[in-house]
C-alpha cells in the first residue's frame, strides 16, 4: 500500500429496481475480511506518521481505522442490490455498518422530509403499534423516513425540533397510508395470533426484522387488504401451539437466534413496542423473559452468553428490575433502560458530536460544609426523553446546584438529546452518569430477595464494562457515576484502572442497612462516597440525614455531605427548599455545590490529586489565538469551545498559572478528534513543561507524530506553579487546536 494521502469521493446514481455496484474487499493478515460498498465510502485517507493507518469515512458518518500492516490485500468486486423508487439501496439487517466502538449501527442521515404518525390519536391497538414500529425499523435502516409518536408526554415538536427534522404528518384518520408510502420495501407478512399468549408478538417482530416482513394478526392483515395492500404471508405462526413465554422464546432460540445479531438484545413487554424499531432495523431478537423463573432464566442466560462484554447491550426492561439487571450484569453486560424510548432509528442517525458545556470555575476551599444532591433515574433513556424534558423546565432549576443523572448511552442513541440539555443547562446544572456507567449495571444488590449478592467482579466481566463506560462517559462529558448499590475492592479497582475520566463515584447507603457505608479512596485518587440518604422522596428526610453530620460541624476543617433525591417525588421546585433548610442548620456555613466541584473540594481537602484547572484563580495565557484563550482549559473539548491558533504555521503555546505551587502528577490534553473533528487535525508534535517561577522550565513529556485524540499521562510528582503546552507541529491544515487541558495536582 502506498504511503500517500488518498481522497476519494464517490456518489451513487439514482436508479430503480436492481443494479450492480462495486464492493471493496479488505483481506487482513489474520485471515478475516470486510466488505464495504464503494458507494458508502465518502473518503479514504492514508495517514503516514509513526505507522501507516488507513482511515475510511463513510457517507453515514462512520469512521474506521485500520493499521496498514494488518492489511494483506484490497480488491474490488461486483454485487447485485435492490433500489427503491427514490434511488436508495434497500438494506437488509445484516448489511448495516456497525463499528466495534458503537452501541448502535451507523444510519444515513434522516431524509429531508420525515413522515410522522400519532399512534395514540389513531387509536391503534397494541398489535397495530407493534406492526408500525417494526415497519419504522425496516424502512429507517435504509434511510430514516418514519417518525412515530407513542408516549406523548412531552410536546410532540420537542425532539424533532432538537434534531432539526422537517416532519410531515400522515393523518391519524388514515394510519395505514403510512404503510402504503413504503410498501415497495416490504417483502411480505409474518402472520401470528396472541390467543394463546401475547409473546407471539415478540417472536413475530424478531422474524419480521430479519426478512423485511410486517408482523400482523388476521385482523391487521384484513385492514391492510382493505387499504389496497395484499402482501403475501411469508411466515405463518398461527398453527403453533406454544402457550408459555419459555416455549415461545425457546422456539425463537432454536430457529432464529443464529440469524439474529448478538450485539443488541431487545427485552421488552410484547404489548410495549417502543424500541421495536431499532430491534427490527438491526435484526435483533426480542424477548420478555423473567429471571425469577428458573427455565426462563436458563434460556436468557444462553442468549447473554452469546453476547460480548464491553460491546453489546440489552435494551428495554425486565419483568422485575433487580433480577433482570443483575442477570445481565453477571455476564458483564449493561442494560439500557428504554421501555418507552421512541424513534431510536431516527435520532441515532443525527450523528453530531456532543457539545459539552464549559464547566464553571470553583472558589478556594474553605472550612465549610460542602453539600451536593443527586436527582435519580437518569439511567433510563425513556425518562431522559419524556419526563425529564418536562421536569427540566421547572422554575426551580438553576437556583441551586443540582446533579442530574443522565445516560451516557445517549451519545449514540441521541447525541442531540444530550446537546438539548447542555444547551438549556445553567451553571448550577451538573450532569452525571446514572447507575452504573454505560447503561444500568448492578455490581452489588443490597435490596430484595437477592440482597447481599455481588453480581460481577473484576476480570472478564467487569473490566470490559468499565472500559466501555470510560469511552461513553467521556463522549457524554460525565465525570461522576452513581453506583447501585455498592462495590467491592476489586470492583473499585476496575473503575479506577479503566475510567480515568472520573472525578468520583457514589454508592447507595439505604437507611434500612445496618451500619453506614464508609467513604473510601481507590488507587490514591478516586473517591467513593456513600449517598446518605439514598433515593429519598422528602425534603425533611434529606435535611435530617444531612444534619446527622452537620450538627457536629466545628468550622475547623471542611465537611462533606451528599444525598440522592427520588425524582418522582422531589423535583427542582421542591428541592430548592433544601437551600434554606441547610442554612438554618448551620447559618453561613453550608455551600451546596455541583458534583464535579464537590469531588474537587473533597480531594483537595484530603490531599489527593484533583483537576487544578477548575480553580477560579488560574490564569491562562497563550500565543495569538482565533478563539477565546480561556477555551484551552474550560472543561469542554467541543469544537465551539476549542483553543485555535491564529496562524497556520503549525506552532502555538498555552501556559497555565495556578498562582501557587502544587505537586503535579498528571496531565490530559484533548485534541481535535476528541471534539468529533477529523483525526488529521490532532496536534502532532508537542511538549509539556513545568516551572516554579515561569522562567526555568522542565520537560514533563515529549510527543512526536501523535495521532491519538487524547494524551493522558501520569508522571512522577513534580512541584510546579506553571504548566505549558508547547506545540511545534499542529494539525494537517497548519492550525493548532487544543480542545481542553487538565492538570492534576495536590498540596
Amino acid at each position: 500500500m502506498r504511503k500517500t494521502l488518498i481522497v476519494a469521493a464517490i456518489f451513487l446514481a439514482a436508479l430503480s429496481g436492481q443494479a450492480q455496484e462495486k464492493v471493496m474487499n479488505i483481506l487482513k493478515t489474520d485471515g478475516t475480511s470486510t466488505q464495504t460498498r464503494v458507494a458508502d465510502i465518502k473518503e479514504i485517507n492514508i495517514l503516514n506518521v509513526d505507522k501507516t493507518t488507513m482511515i475510511m469515512k463513510g457517507t453515514n458518518g462512520a469512521i474506521n481505522r485500520i493499521d496498514a500492516e494488518n492489511v494483506d490485500d484490497i480488491s474490488f468486486s461486483d454485487t447485485v442490490f435492490n433500489l427503491n423508487s427514490t434511488g436508495y439501496r434497500i438494506l437488509e439487517a445484516n448489511e448495516l455498518c456497525w463499528s466495534e466502538d458503537r452501541l448502535l449501527p451507523h444510519f444515513l442521515p434522516p431524509a429531508p422530509t420525515i413522515r410522522s404518525l400519532d399512534m395514540s390519536a389513531a387509536s391503534l391497538s397494541g398489535e397495530e403499534r407493534v406492526m408500525f414500529c417494526t415497519l419504522q425499523g425496516i424502512i429507517n435502516r435504509t434511510r430514516p423516513r418514519i417518525l412515530l409518536y407513542n408516549h406523548n408526554e412531552e410536546p410532540q415538536n420537542t425532539w424533532p425540533s432538537a434534531h432539526s427534522l422537517k416532519v410531515v404528518a400522515v393523518p391519524s384518520s388514515s394510519p395505514y397510508n403510512m404503510v402504503k408510502l413504503f410498501k415497495e420495501e416490504i417483502k411480505g407478512l409474518v402472520l401470528y395470533s396472541n390467543a394463546l399468549t401475547n409473546h407471539y408478538s415478540n417472536l413475530a417482530v424478531t422474524i419480521a426484522g430479519l426478512d423485511r416482513l410486517l408482523p400482523v394478526t388476521a385482523e391487521i392483515r384484513a385492514k391492510l387488504v382493505a387499504n389496497g395492500m395484499d402482501f403475501p404471508v411469508v411466515e405463518d405462526l398461527t398453527s403453533l401451539t406454544m402457550s408459555t413465554a419459555y416455549a415461545v422464546y425457546n422456539y425463537l432460540y432454536n430457529n432464529y437466534w443464529s440469524r439474529c445479531n448478538h450485539r443488541l438484545l431487545i427485552s421488552e413487554r410484547p404489548t410495549i413496542p417502543y424500541v421495536h424499531d431499532i430491534g427490527a432495523a438491526c435484526g435483533s431478537a426480542c424477548v420478555w423473559l423473567d429471571p425469577r423463573t428458573a427455565t426462563e432464566r436458563s434460556l436468557l442466560d444462553k442468549m447473554l452468553k452469546d453476547m460480548t462484554p464491553g460491546r453489546d447491550i440489552v435494551l428495554g426492561w425486565y419483568p422485575e428490575e433487580r433480577s433482570g439487571v443483575g442477570e445481565a450484569t453477571k455476564y458483564g453486560l449493561s442494560t439500557v433502560p428504554a421501555d418507552f424510548f421512541e424513534n431510536t432509528t431516527v435520532y441515532t442517525a443525527v450523528n453530531n458530536p456532543v457539545k459539552i458545556a464549559p464547566v464553571p470555575k470553583r472558589p478556594k476551599l474553605e472550612n465549610k460544609v460542602y453539600a451536593t444532591i443527586y436527582i435519580s433515574d437518569g439511567d433510563n433513556i425513556q425518562y431522559c426523553q419524556h419526563a425529564m424534558a418536562k421536569i427540566f423546565e421547572q422554575s426551580g432549576r438553576g437556583k441551586m446546584a443540582m446533579n442530574w443523572t443522565i445516560s451516557p448511552a445517549l451519545a449514540d442513541f441521541s447525541p442531540m438529546m444530550l446537546n438539548y440539555y447542555y444547551r438549556k443547562a445553567s451553571t448550577n446544572d451538573c450532569f452525571v452518569s446514572g447507575p452504573s456507567g454505560l447503561g444500568y449495571a448492578m455490581p452489588f444488590n443490597g435490596l430484595g430477595s437477592g440482597s447481599g449478592t455481588y453480581y460481577t467482579s473484576s476480570g472478564p466481566t467487569l473490566t470490559p464494562y468499565t472500559k466501555l463506560t470510560q469511552r461513553y462517559i467521556e463522549k457524554a462529558g460525565l465525570r461522576v457515576i452513581t453506583i447501585w448499590d455498592n462495590i467491592s475492592a476489586p470492583q473499585r479497582k476496575a473503575f479506577a484502572d479503566n475510567c480515568p475520566y472520573l472525578y468520583g463515584l457514589t454508592i447507595n447507603d439505604y437507611e434500612r442497612q445496618s451500619g453506614r457505608l464508609a467513604y473510601t479512596v481507590q488507587s490514591g485518587w478516586l473517591p467513593i462516597a456513600p449517598q446518605y440518604p439514598c433515593y429519598r422522596g422528602d425534603i425533611d428526610g434529606i435535611t435530617d440525614f444531612f444534619n446527622r453530620d452537620i450538627k457536629n460541624f466545628k468550622g475547623t476543617a471542611p465537611m462533606f455531605v451528599t444525598g440522592q433525591a427520588d425524582v418522582w417525588n422531589l423535583k427542582p421546585d421542591q428541592l430548592i427548599a433544601l437551600k434554606d433548610r441547610l442554612d438554618a442548620l448551620s447559618p453561613g456555613n453550608v455551600n451546596i455545590v455541583r458534583a464535579d466541584h464537590w469531588f474537587s473540594y473533597y480531594n483537595e481537602a484530603h490531599h489527593l490529586p484533583f483537576n487544578i484547572t477548575l480553580l477560579q484563580d488560574m490564569e491562562i495565557t497563550s500565543s495569538p489565538v482565533r478563539t477565546n484563550v480561556k477555551f484551552a482549559a474550560n472543561g469542554s473539548p467541543s469544537e465551539g469551545y476549542m483553543w485555535i491558533s491564529k496562524t497556520t504555521d503549525g506552532t502555538g503555546w498555552v501556559q497555565l498559572d495556578f498562582k501557587e505551587p502544587y505537586q503535579i502528577s498528571r496531565y490530559v490534553i484533548r485534541h481535535a478528534e476528541a471534539a468529533g473533528m477529523e483525526p488529521q487535525l490532532n496536534t502532532r508534535d508537542f511538549t509539556i513543561e513545568t516551572s516554579l517561577d515561569g522562567e526555568t522550565w522542565t520537560t514533563a513529556g515529549t510527543y512526536t507524530d501523535n495521532t491519538a485524540p487524547v494524551t493522558d499521562a501520569s508522571i512522577t510528582p513534580i512541584e510546579a506553579r506553571y504548566v505549558r503546552v508547547n506545540v511545534t507541529n499542529g494539525g494537517s491544515d497548519g492550525y493548532v487546536r487544543i480542545g481542553d487541558i487538565e492538570v492534576y495536582g495536590s498540596h
